[in-house]
């Protein structure tokens, strides 16, 4: 039995092309807060010797497995093997919503040692390294309603004959987020 190849049409090239610019577009907007944070170190009130909540780091390994899982989801999925594809895809889905989680406890742990996001208690320091944070978990909130459509179309078997295009610019936008919280986890760590 041989499978068709499916050639992508304008508007699915259209489509991708939009991903593109949407994520050039917050890398953007990532570049230009994370800039403003190093001017913003030259400040006399700058804080430089806070520690990176313990539950960022696991959030990091998390974040990463999630970045495999999506991609061997969309790899069986490809390969028209739809139940380890919805597996996996449910497997990328829980690892996104423990990100999160741990994003939050990592907020907590922040404000358990005294780093407040606003008020009079707050620093500048730690109000950027929030709002980015922040930022980024609305970001990732985005890319699991992606994948809860992703997971429904799959459901309804609308990944085949190698019309793959939603599980792909999901996967491509999950490894983007994923990429990015790399990137800002490494900055915080370094930059301070």
């Amino acid at each position: 039995m041989s499978k068709q190849l499916y050639k992508y049409s304008n508007q699915d090239r259209a489509k991708k092309m939009m991903l593109w610019f949407a994520i050039i577009s917050l890398s953007m907007a990532f570049a230009g807060l994370t800039s403003a944070y190093v001017v913003s170190a030259e400040r006399p009130d700058w804080i430089t010797d806070y520690t990176i909540p313990t539950p960022f780091y696991i959030s990091l390994a998390v974040i990463i497995l999630s970045s495999v899982t999506m991609h061997f989801a969309k790899v069986n999925i490809q390969r028209e093997k739809h139940k380890v594809g919805m597996y996996l895809l449910v497997t990328t889905f829980v690892l996104g919503i423990l990100f999160i989680i741990l994003q939050f406890r990592g907020f907590n742990d922040f404000i358990r040692s005294g780093y407040y996001f606003t008020g009079s208690e707050s620093n500048i320091t730690t109000s950027y390294i929030y709002l980015i944070v922040l930022l980024h978990v609305a970001h990732i909130v985005g890319g699991l309603l992606a994948l809860l459509v992703v997971i429904y179309n799959h459901f309804k078997l609308k990944y085949k004959n190698g019309k793959t295009l939603g599980i792909e610019q999901a996967a491509t936008f999950w490894h983007f987020l994923d990429g990015l919280w790399i990137y800002l986890f490494l900055f915080f760590y370094f930059v301070r």
